[in-house]
């Protein structure tokens, strides 16, 4: 048994014998009271989404899995493909199994899978990612005496993302993953 400071994204958890990947979770310290951890996850069985709040003092049952390097290759379809980078295997899973996470997904991109008895039952991706700027307006003269000192662009892979005025098209730019802003400019 593990504590909730134990939870990650990507982890695996034994509940109701059933197994669920952990997709989102926020510790929470209120200021009276204990402290707690909310979980988003999802059956590897059944897809199905669940909800649970684990108080500080629980202990949770986490599975040890196996994680490797895979690769992203493409997408076709709703079916995503990738590549496990020691075995050089194909592996290809369905746009409900990336969620939100296919967003930040381009050719090349390494990412962890999370492995359960030989089956991909997750993937993580880097904290932060690397892309080039392919549209971007330019600035706007008084823009920031307006207090508006970002601008939406579109990157590589179609993403959209607020930066900040002064990053041009062309440019390679950061993008946190975990929260889906800008992360800095690629330094040359």
């Amino acid at each position: 048994m593990a504590d909730t400071s134990d939870i990650k994204k990507g982890a695996v958890i034994s509940h109701n014998n059933d197994l669920y990947v952990v997709t989102d979770f926020q510790f929470v310290n209120p200021g009276k009271g204990s402290a707690f951890t909310k979980t988003k996850m999802k059956s590897i069985s059944s897809g199905r989404a669940l909800e649970i709040t684990y108080k500080s003092s629980e202990s949770v049952d986490i599975v040890q899995v196996e994680r490797q390097n895979i690769q992203f290759l493409y997408k076709s379809g709703d079916k995503y493909s990738f590549m496990n980078n020691d075995t050089y295997e194909t592996l290809e899973v369905s746009a409900d199994f990336i969620g939100n996470d296919g967003e930040f997904l381009k050719e090349g991109l390494e990412v962890m899978g999370v492995f359960y008895e030989g089956n991909l039952v997750a993937i993580q991706l880097p904290k932060k990612v690397q892309y080039k700027v392919e549209e971007a307006p330019p600035a706007v003269k008084g823009d920031t005496a307006s207090g508006n000192v970002t601008k939406e662009v579109t990157l590589e892979n179609g993403h959209k993302i607020h930066v900040p005025i002064f990053i041009k098209e062309g440019e390679e730019i950061l993008v946190n993953t975990e929260n889906d802003e800008y992360g800095g400019r690629v330094n040359e």
